[in-house]
This record gives C-alpha cells, sequence and structure tokens, in this order.
C-alpha cells in the first residue's frame, strides 16, 4: 500500500473540519481498510450482524478475555478451548465443572488468574441466564440509553468500562444504543494520522461495504502494532 494521509473533509454549510494533510484517496482509505480493518469479532469466527444472541454472547465471551490484564494471544487461545469442548452458550458456560474451567483458563495461558477468570465467566453466563433469558439483545432492549446500557453490561462482575467498550465498539451500528468511546489506541492512530474526528472523516468519505466499525479497527492495530511502538514509518498507513 503507498503512502496515506487522510484530508480535509468537505464543507457541510458549516466550518470545514480539518483531519489530515492531503486531499482522502479512497483507493487507499479502501486499501487500509483491507489491510487492517477486519473486525476482532471476525477473526473469531464470530459473526455478529445479525445479531444473533448466540454470536452475541461468544463476542460478549471473547470481551470478558479480551479486557483481562493477559495478552492478546492468551485471550484468544482460552476462547478456542471454550469453544472445542462446546462452553460457549450461557447455559454451558454457567453450569460447566468449576475445575475443568481451571484446565480451560490453564491451557490458555491464565495460571495466574484462573480461578478469577472461571468465576468472571460462569458468574457472567449465570446473571445473563437469570435476568435477560441468556440473550444480550434483552439487555440493550432494557436499557434505557447509552450510558444506561453500559451501566448494565458494567453490573456484571468483572466487566468494567473498558471491556463493555470492547464489546459494544462492535455492535456500533447494530444496537441503537450501543456508542462507545474510540478507544486509546485508536484514538492514538488517529492523532499520528492527523484526524481529528475519525467518525466524522468516515461519515464525509464512506467506503462502501465498510463501516465505521472497520475504521475504527484498522486504527486500533495501527495504534497498537506500530504508534505506540514508534515504528510508524515502516506501518501500512506510513506517517
Amino acid at each position: 500500500m503507498g503512502r496515506y494521509e487522510m484530508g480535509a473533509l468537505p464543507r457541510d454549510g458549516r466550518d470545514a473540519q480539518t483531519v489530515g494533510r492531503h486531499d482522502p484517496d479512497e483507493s487507499a482509505l479502501r486499501a487500509f481498510l483491507e489491510r487492517l480493518g477486519h473486525l476482532f469479532s471476525e477473526d473469531l469466527g464470530i459473526r455478529l450482524a445479525g445479531l444473533d444472541p448466540g454470536e452475541l454472547f461468544k463476542w460478549f465471551v471473547a470481551s470478558l478475555l479480551f479486557g483481562a490484564r493477559i495478552r492478546e494471544s492468551a485471550a484468544v487461545r482460552t476462547y478456542r478451548e471454550l469453544e472445542k469442548r462446546g462452553l460457549l452458550t450461557p447455559e454451558a458456560l454457567r453450569d460447566a465443572d468449576f475445575w475443568e474451567m481451571i484446565n480451560v483458563m490453564a491451557s490458555g495461558g491464565y495460571a495466574r488468574y484462573d480461578g478469577i477468570t472461571t468465576r468472571k465467566l460462569k458468574g457472567a453466563a449465570a446473571k445473563l441466564c437469570h435476568e435477560y433469558a441468556g440473550n444480550l439483545n434483552r439487555l440493550h432492549d432494557s436499557a434505557a440509553d447509552s450510558t444506561d446500557l453500559v451501566a448494565r453490561l458494567c453490573e456484571f462482575w468483572g466487566v468494567g468500562e473498558t471491556t463493555a467498550s470492547i464489546f459494544l465498539r462492535e455492535v456500533r451500528g447494530l444496537w441503537a444504543k450501543a456508542d462507545p468511546p474510540l478507544g486509546d489506541l485508536a484514538c492514538l492512530a488517529a492523532r499520528h494520522l492527523g484526524l481529528n474526528d475519525p467518525l466524522a472523516y468516515w461519515r464525509a468519505n464512506p467506503v462502501a461495504g465498510w463501516d465505521f466499525r472497520h475504521l475504527e479497527a484498522a486504527l486500533t492495530r495501527l495504534g497498537r502494532d506500530h504508534c505506540r511502538r514508534g515504528r510508524c514509518n515502516k506501518a501500512p498507513a506510513p506517517h
């Protein structure tokens, strides 16, 4: 991919909003999305577009794992182990043997947090079954607004604003009340690209077949793998 520099948004009848150095190049933006913009849920084989309760729960479990203080690779291994053992439904996870779960955690790399993470996952599954009939869509429908939605997610033990945001970013635009802030890594990458308002930029420069979640995912990977490591000149979008 060639050098990618986001540009100025067109005027909307008010003030022009400058977000970069040169005019946007749709082909470069599309290449950027194709390289880095796949959703984190898609990497796990989770399909959220239809808001299937089973797929939403899988992403909720993954978000609980990603939100822990452990390497992303360990979270992915643990998710795959849960998948292999058929423990990715609310009922199966709620009823799973505690020591089997400890083994799952150890296999994934959660040796120091195996008991805590086991209780967190089993407790979340039990609460979801008891209060929302195992369906996260019911949680969303019960929320008064985006703030209440976050508050309801944070009522699950072990879920803080970071984990809630991880989960909600990938249902943004699917759940009407999902409106999480841009993540720190995505903000870092956006600043490095001279992108002052990523959402406004996307609305002015959409790319067919993609949505804002993909731009956010791409910015997150750019920030994680390049910007925070001082490797901006070697990034897929050099800057």
